[in-house]
């Protein structure tokens, strides 16, 4: 295993809040690394279409947008190394962290470590786990083509999931365990034209209990709907189902070094600055790591740009 030279500050994380921060650290002369994780781009990466990034008023793919803003940060000479950090130490200075490839030290880091997708829980679910189970309709929506598929959940990503599929597929059902969706109007605008035509169908509260399948994969769900305080077993056919019920943030090698809550990194937010500060001065975090309430890409690349504000001004009292 390689030993890094020492650095000012790390960034770990590739997706809109660990681009952004890179960007900002970059201009204000603190030549950050930025350590990819796992899945350079992050999340983006499996999204089909954005819509509401500002300043692109046609759609564009969460692919595209991840390789607008690796580009940006290549052009502003970040060093861009991939690994995936597996154990760190910040209780002394300068911060440790153990690589998959390389170990690091620095005076700051940035955690934007982003979610990953959150799971039934279910045994069945793991059985079927690509054989007809999955968490992203642009990557395996296209083995379903005229099949009719399950999606569950109810916010965002589940209705986009759903219309996504529903182009293609014969029939989408989609399971939610509330009686109301949590999603913005205007998906649901489009959610209700496409349930109009029939190639949707809604199940509110509904719990998927079991999914059923043979040697092939999936064939059947298995739910559990309530209607007028009476329980309803229902078998529905389909040939896929699609999780789409939040994430988990990935920060699992941080508990016993940074104070969290439900697992979430909790930062100071301050009105008078330092917003993204952990309890440990020079670690900072930025994105979904810390919020559980709005998870947007915007609102992560927003993040991102404090942590690395935030950074530049404790480097410059500090070093």
């Amino acid at each position: 295993m390689n030993i890094i030279k020492h650095n000012k500050i790390i960034i770990l994380g590739s997706g809109p809040a660990g681009y952004t921060a890179a960007i900002y650290a970059s201009r204000a002369n603190l030549n950050p690394i930025l350590l990819t994780g796992i899945n350079q781009g992050g999340q983006l990466m499996n999204t089909n279409e954005i819509e509401n990034w500002p300043g692109d008023a046609d759609k564009i793919s969460g692919s595209e947008l991840m390789n607008r803003m690796y580009k940006h940060i290549i052009q502003l000479n970040t060093t861009v190394i991939s690994d995936n950090i597996i154990e760190v130490d910040f209780k002394k200075k300068p911060f440790y962290l153990i690589g998959e490839k390389n170990k690091y030290t620095a005076d700051a880091v940035i955690i934007a470590t982003g979610a990953n997708p959150r799971y039934l829980g279910l045994k069945s679910e793991k059985l079927f786990q690509g054989k007809g189970v999955s968490t992203c309709a642009v990557c395996d929506g296209f083995f379903y083509k005229g099949k009719e598929v399950a999606v569950v959940g109810g916010g965002n990503t589940a209705i986009e999931e759903t219309l996504y599929l529903s182009h293609f597929v014969k029939r989408v059902h989609l399971i939610h365990r509330k009686k109301n969706f949590s999603a913005e109007k205007i998906l649901l605008d489009r959610l209700q034209q496409k349930i109009k035509n029939k190639t949707i169908m809604i199940y509110f509260n509904s719990t998927i209990k079991e999914i059923l399948g043979d040697t092939f994969g999936v064939t059947h769900v298995r739910i559990e709907q309530e209607n007028n305080k009476k329980i309803q077993e229902k078998h529905i056919p389909v040939s896929g189902l699609f999780v789409a019920i939040g994430y988990i943030p990935n920060t699992s090698i941080f508990v016993n070094e940074l104070k969290m809550k439900d697992g979430y990194i909790q930062v100071k937010r301050g009105r008078h600055g330092n917003y993204t500060q952990t309890n440990i001065p020079g670690i900072f975090a930025a994105g979904d790591v810390i919020d559980h309430v709005y998870k947007q890409a915007i609102t992560s690349s927003a993040s991102g740009c404090m942590a690395a504000l935030d950074s530049e001004r404790y480097l410059n009292e500090t070093t």
